[in-house]
């Protein structure tokens, strides 16, 4: 997994946060839009269709009309943010029948608790190192805007 590439703000991000059920042989943590299911699947053996859902669900919205990108990480919690280019994309994600079905399973399965978020970004900077290891030299002077400063 890599950082999403976004486009310059404004556009809109999707956060989930998720506690998985501590079950035997089931991972401790994740989250079922982005996980590809490897690390799941190879930390505890079996994952009870979770990753195999997870994977179904990157597919799935990487398809959908106006979708930018994703970034996962997960530990104790599973964070999910994902990108969009509108509010409207966003719900018609939220109404996908496969992702409907997902969404209940997340409930009914997975999940001991979780919580989306979704918000505007009207900022982003970075940093990142090229291949050989040297800093990019822009750092954060590379910061974008939805409204130039003034």
């Amino acid at each position: 997994m890599s950082i999403a590439a976004t486009p310059v703000p404004p556009y809109y991000a999707v956060i989930f946060t998720s506690l998985r059920h501590l079950q035997t042989g089931a991972a401790d943590s994740s989250d079922a839009v982005a996980d590809a299911g490897t690390r799941a699947a190879t930390r505890s053996g079996s994952d009870d269709g979770y990753g195999a859902m997870a994977a179904l669900m990157l597919d799935s919205a990487a398809r959908q009309p106006g979708f930018l990108g994703v970034e996962s990480a997960r530990e104790e919690i599973g964070i999910t943010v994902s990108y969009w280019d509108s509010l409207q994309a966003i719900s018609n994600w939220k109404r996908d029948s496969e992702h409907q079905l997902a969404q209940q399973l997340g409930r009914s399965s997975w999940y001991s608790a979780y919580r989306v978020r979704i918000c505007r970004v009207e900022r982003d900077y970075g940093f990142a190192r090229d291949a050989g290891g040297a800093a990019d030299p822009g750092g954060e002077s590379d910061e974008r805007l939805s409204t130039p400063p003034g």
